[in-house]
C-alpha cells in the first residue's frame, strides 16, 4: 500500500507507511515501559499479549531485533527456567499471550518456552464448560460464552495442535468455533452478539435465546480475528477449511453494511449507530481492518474490498490519531475494559488512550494494510 499523507488533530503533516505507523505505535509505548512495566504491570494477561503480538508481526516485516528482545523481555520476566510462571487458570483471557512463546520457542530452541504453552494449552483441560463441551469464558461467568474467547484461545490452539502433533485440539478449536455462531449468531442480522448465557439467568440474557442484547465492536472484532488467524494456520485441505471461508464472507459483507459512511470507522454497537449517545470506537475498528485486509491478503476475499479496508484505515488516521509534546502516537477512542451488559452500559463506558487492546490491533492492522497491493 502507498505512503498515507495525514493531517491529524494537531494539525501536523505527517507522511507515512502504513507498516512505518506500526513502527509508530510500537515506539509510542517501548520509550515509555519496560515490557514488565506494560499495565497491567508484573502480569501475564492479554492485554500484553495483543500489543506484543502485534509487535511480533511488525518485527516479521521489519526483522528489526530491538522488537523481538522486548517482546522476550516481557516473557523472561514471567516466565523462569523450569517453564513455571503465574496466570490464571479460571479464564480462557490467559492463554492469549501464549501466542509469544511460539516464535521465541522457535528461535531459541529453549524448552522452558514448550513447557509453559504446555501448561496454557492443559488450562483446556480443567476449565468449565457448558453441557455441549462450550469453555466458559471465566469461572465468575458461569455457563457463558463470549465472543472475546474465541480469539483468546482459538489460535494458540490452532498453532500449538500443528506445532506439538495434536490435531484433537485443532478439531475442539473449531468445534468451539460452531458453538459461538449457533449460539450468539442473529440469523435475520448475520451480526454475533457479545454473549449466551445457557441458564439464561443474566440480566442481560435473552429469556428465549440466552443471547445478550447488544453487538459490541470489539467482542466481534475478536470474532473476526480469529476466523483469520485460525484460517492462517489452518491445513488447505481440512474439511473445515471452506466453512470458515464462507463465513468470513458473511462476516465482512455484514460489516460493511454497518461502517459508517463519512469516517469508515464503525461504532461501539455496531448496529445502533443512529443513537446520538453511541460513539465511533477505534479498537473495534481496528479490529475490522485487520480481518477484512488479512482476508484479502490471504485471497479469502478478492479486491473489491480494499476500498473498505482503505476507508476504514483512513478514518482511523484521520480521527482517532494524534501525537503528544514528545511526537509519540496517541491512539484515541479505546473502550477500556468491558464486561457483557445492556445498551446503556457499553455506551456509558469510558475511552483511553493508548490502551493495549487498542495499541495492538491498530499495529496488526498497519502490518496487514502494509500487504496489500505487494
Amino acid at each position: 500500500m502507498e505512503e498515507i499523507f495525514l493531517t491529524n488533530q494537531q494539525n501536523t503533516s505527517i507522511q507515512l507507511s502504513p507498516l512505518e505507523w506500526a513502527e509508530k505505535a510500537c515506539v509510542s509505548l517501548m520509550e515509555q515501559n519496560t515490557p514488565i512495566e506494560l499495565p497491567p504491570a508484573n502480569r501475564w494477561h492479554y492485554h500484553q499479549g495483543v500489543y506484543l503480538y502485534g509487535m511480533y508481526r511488525v518485527f516479521e516485516e521489519t526483522k528489526k531485533d530491538e522488537y523481538f528482545a522486548y517482546i522476550k523481555k516481557y516473557v523472561d520476566d514471567l516466565v523462569d527456567e523450569e517453564g513455571n510462571f503465574y496466570f490464571r487458570r479460571d479464564e480462557l483471557d490467559a492463554i492469549q499471550p501464549g501466542l509469544l512463546l511460539f516464535p521465541i520457542y522457535e528461535a531459541t530452541k529453549e524448552g522452558k518456552y514448550k513447557v509453559a504453552a504446555t501448561k496454557l494449552r492443559n488450562l483446556l483441560k480443567t476449565l468449565n464448560k457448558t453441557t455441549e463441551g462450550g469453555y466458559w469464558h471465566k469461572d465468575k461467568y458461569p455457563y457463558q460464552m463470549w465472543l472475546d474467547g474465541l480469539y483468546m484461545a482459538g489460535p494458540f490452539s490452532v498453532i500449538y495442535g500443528k506445532m506439538f502433533n495434536e490435531p484433537e485440539l485443532i478439531e475442539s478449536c473449531l468445534y468451539q468455533e460452531k458453538l459461538m455462531r449457533k449460539h450468539t449468531k442473529d440469523p435475520e442480522t448475520g451480526l454475533l452478539y457479545h454473549a449466551w448465557d445457557e441458564k439464561k439467568e443474566q440480566p442481560w440474557a435473552n429469556s428465549e435465546t440466552g443471547r445478550s442484547p447488544e453487538v459490541w465492536s470489539r467482542s466481534l472484532g475478536w470474532y473476526g480475528m480469529a476466523l483469520v488467524d485460525i484460517l492462517e494456520h489452518l491445513e488447505g485441505d481440512h474439511p473445515a477449511r471452506q466453512e470458515l471461508i464462507s463465513e468470513l464472507r458473511q462476516y465482512v459483507d455484514t460489516l460493511v453494511k454497518y461502517q459508517d459512511e463519512e469516517s469508515g470507522l464503525w461504532y461501539q454497537i455496531v448496529d445502533k449507530g443512529d443513537k446520538e449517545d453511541n460513539w465511533l470506537e477505534s479498537s473495534g475498528s481496528s479490529l475490522f481492518v485487520y480481518t477484512i485486509a488479512k482476508a484479502v491478503n490471504g485471497k479469502y476475499l478478492d479486491s473489491s474490498y480494499l476500498e473498505v479496508a482503505n476507508k476504514s484505515f483512513n478514518g482511523l488516521l484521520d480521527k482517532m490519531i494524534s501525537f503528544d509534546e514528545d511526537n509519540r502516537l496517541q491512539l484515541e477512542g479505546i473502550c477500556i475494559g468491558t464486561s457483557c451488559g445492556v445498551y446503556d452500559y457499553y455506551v456509558a463506558r469510558e475511552t483511553s488512550v493508548n490502551d493495549l487492546h487498542g495499541l495492538g490491533a491498530f499495529m496488526l492492522a498497519c502490518v496487514e494494510m502494509s500487504k496489500l497491493n505487494k
